[in-house]
């Protein structure tokens, strides 16, 4: 698996604009996949997703270029993490991880699906054209490096 997490992390180098922090370090990253409620999914530049239960080590010419990482608890799964390596965007990959995400959730048994966001982030658009709907927000809740303060807002989505 430290393969699949160097393509995560080399990801998100790439994807996160340092200034909202929304990067998670290695050692974030490693010690959530430890867990047994976190799951994760890469995809190629193909928009193909390699099954990696059934084989850990990527195909040959695999090129990594986005990844969810998600988190599964009494019927719920919540998107901790989606990105698409910038050199990638523009071909629905991010379309794709949603839908897997989806897909992935209802194999685990999932009726509900979460997801958090700061309130000025461009992916607001892709949610709300795969389905999610804002039932929340949290006032102030992103602090910024400069001391500015953005809200979260938590979107959902039924799985019925």
């Amino acid at each position: 698996m430290m393969d699949h997490i160097d393509y995560m992390m080399a990801i998100m180098a790439e994807a996160f604009d340092p200034q909202w922090g929304e990067a998670w370090t290695r050692r974030q990253l490693s010690g959530s996949l430890s867990l047994p409620t976190i799951f994760y999914r890469l995809i190629g530049a193909d928009g193909v997703s390699p099954d990696f239960a059934t084989n850990a080590a990527a195909p040959e010419g695999f090129t990594p270029a986005g990844f969810t990482l998600t988190r599964h608890i009494s019927g719920e799964e919540e998107l901790l993490l989606i990105a698409v390596h910038p050199a990638h965007r523009g071909k629905g990959l991010g379309r794709k991880l949603m839908e897997l995400f989806e897909q992935d959730a209802r194999s685990r048994g999932a009726a509900q699906m979460f997801l958090e966001m700061r309130s000025n982030n461009p992916a607001e658009r892709l949610y709300r054209s795969c389905g999610y709907l804002p039932i929340g927000k949290r006032k102030d809740y992103y602090r910024l490096k400069n001391g500015d303060r953005l809200d979260a807002v938590t979107f959902s989505l039924a799985l019925t």
